[in-house]
């Protein structure tokens, strides 16, 4: 991703502004006094302003720029790109340097939100040499976005100009959906049976206790050595176990959306989804998604977590169908998500 300029133009700063003022008041002194002291103060100011003009156009030129992500990138979280910037020349360093992502530059367009992205301020670049940094971007939606363009601007060398140049650099990013604050709900039982052992008495492997045998009791599970013991009947309970699967079912078949408010609703649904896939599989859940389009398979780990939020970050509203979206039957616990649902903060339940 080797960069291109573009040059920005060259404006006057207020520093700028200031400064030719001040030499118009001089040169009208001068002229109705004939002071030559003041013609000499005149001429020097000039000859600094045409220096300043011509090395802020030459401190931005010969620079290389390459942009790579730096992380996951969520919605409407601030995002960190990593980014080298080159001198390929030979002979004068480059000097106060600020470089942003202009919203502007980022396709397809999109408001970046109200704050401005923080820019990284390069000191100085000797030739040849190369420099690392950061690179601060809020999105405000999910979806594939192009960056095009780096904005580098120069104040150099006495703050009169402002020259700025657009380095190409067409990096691709993904930027997964919003990511909500911690869950309150935690998913319901669905099942008899599963991997992990609860302080509740059920259907599993692991002992929960000895009681009195009571009628309709499965005899399969009396202990008979305590029962000889006692000489009466004693039934050996046995602790429950909880499913660690969770399948999402995000049916997006939904028709166009072409009100705002549905497509705000539609948004916080992916990001419920979203939400409830990483917090499970922080947890150590196996977990699946299922959409119309896409049937990710129960897996766990970072290759999951990411695959899950990469179909997320492109779901995208389908035409209405009539078929039911059902979660995979090796699901114990699955969370539905669709639009004719009511609006709750935060996650769903899940059942």
């Amino acid at each position: 991703m080797s960069a291109a300029a573009r040059s920005d133009g060259i404006s006057l700063t207020r520093v700028g502004v200031f400064y030719v003022a001040s030499t118009v008041v001089l040169t009208a002194a001068a002229t109705n006094t004939g002071n030559n002291g003041l013609f000499l103060i005149v001429a020097t100011m000039v000859a600094v302003f045409l220096v300043s003009a011509w090395m802020a156009r030459v401190n931005v030129r010969g620079l290389e720029l390459d942009l790579d992500e730096l992380g996951e990138l969520y919605a409407n979280s601030p995002c960190h790109l990593r980014f080298q910037l080159r001198h390929r020349g030979r002979l004068l360093p480059r000097w106060m340097l600020l470089l942003t992502i202009d919203p502007k530059d980022v396709e397809p367009p999109v408001r970046s939100g109200r704050r401005r992205p923080t820019p990284c301020f390069v000191a100085s670049l000797a030739p040849k040499e190369e420099i690392r940094g950061r690179l601060e971007l809020m999105m405000r939606r999910r979806g594939l976005r192009r960056v095009r363009a780096v904005h580098v601007v120069s104040l150099f060398p006495l703050g009169l100009f402002r020259k700025g140049i657009h380095l190409r650099t067409d990096l691709e990013i993904l930027i997964y959906p919003e990511i909500f604050g911690a869950a309150l709900s935690r998913p319901a039982e669905a099942g008899r049976a599963g991997d992990e052992a609860t302080r509740r008495p059920g259907w599993g492997h692991e002992l929960y206790g000895l009681r009195d045998y009571h009628p309709g009791d499965d005899p399969r599970h009396m202990h008979w050595k305590q029962s000889a013991r006692h000489g009466r009947l004693i039934f050996q309970q046995r602790q429950s176990e909880a499913s660690q699967r969770l399948a999402i079912v995000f049916d997006n078949a939904i028709g166009s959306l072409k009100e705002e408010a549905d497509r705000q609703r539609f948004e916080r649904l992916v990001s419920e989804a979203a939400t409830a896939a990483l917090d499970f599989l922080d947890d150590g859940f196996e977990v699946s998604l299922v959409t119309r389009d896409v049937r990710v398979p129960f897996a766990t780990g970072r290759r999951q977590r990411r695959n899950i939020l990469e179909v997320l970050a492109l779901v995208e509203a389908k035409p209405v169908e009539s078929r039911a979206l059902l979660a995979p039957a090796q699901a114990t616990r699955s969370l539905e998500l669709s639009m004719s649902e009511p609006e709750q903060p935060g996650r769903r339940d899940v059942a």
